[in-house]
């Protein structure tokens, strides 16, 4: 069988980017959104526990960057069914050469992408378009004892948000700036 996923490297090692391709004809579309067969490698024995959805409704807001501390560290498929966001992960393992740095992607209804963000990485994204809708794929229950989050607009991140910041929520402007007291993340 062929796969349905055409999965290319990123420049931070593990983070993948992942094109979906949709089989069609004059009636739209099918589209495989995740298969374990075909995608068990990336997940290391692990199975999807938990699968969210989001809607953002307008352009420019931030979300993230979150991540979960081991022993509940999470991997995650993230892709956008209707709109267009510019997506973020910052790889925050500790010995990493690539610790801090981050790579992000135009994720949209459109492009049929996936972001596979492993274990390490703490994830974002901006809105683009209004009425932004995402859906995840976890291989951990969310844990709120065990999230970790970096502050979106930590200029130490130096991430170029496409886009004016129009919208936060307050949990996620109080996230902390990097210091020298930031641990990152041990696996």
């Amino acid at each position: 069988m062929n796969s349905r996923f055409d999965c290319t490297e990123t420049p931070l090692q593990g983070l993948k980017l992942i094109r979906r391709k949709p089989l069609g004809d004059s009636r739209g579309y099918l589209e495989r959104l995740f298969c374990q067969n075909d995608l068990s490698e990336l997940l290391n024995g692990k199975a999807i526990a938990q699968i969210n959805h989001t809607l953002t409704g307008t352009a420019g807001t931030v979300r993230g960057m979150h991540f979960q501390y081991a022993p509940h560290a999470e991997t995650k498929f993230v892709m956008c069914l209707k709109g267009e966001v510019f997506d973020v992960a910052v790889d925050v393992r500790i010995g990493s050469p690539t610790y801090l740095h981050s790579h992000s992607e135009i994720l949209s209804a459109s492009n049929h992408k996936t972001f596979f963000i492993p274990e390490g990485f703490a994830h974002g994204f901006q809105t683009l378009t209004d009425n932004c809708e995402m859906l995840y794929f976890h291989t951990v229950p969310y844990r709120a004892d065990a999230e970790g989050a970096l502050n979106a607009l930590d200029q130490r991140l130096a991430i170029q948000w496409p886009l004016p910041v129009t919208e936060q929520s307050i949990r996620d402007k109080e996230h902390p700036m990097i210091n020298t007291g930031f641990q990152g993340v041990v696996l």
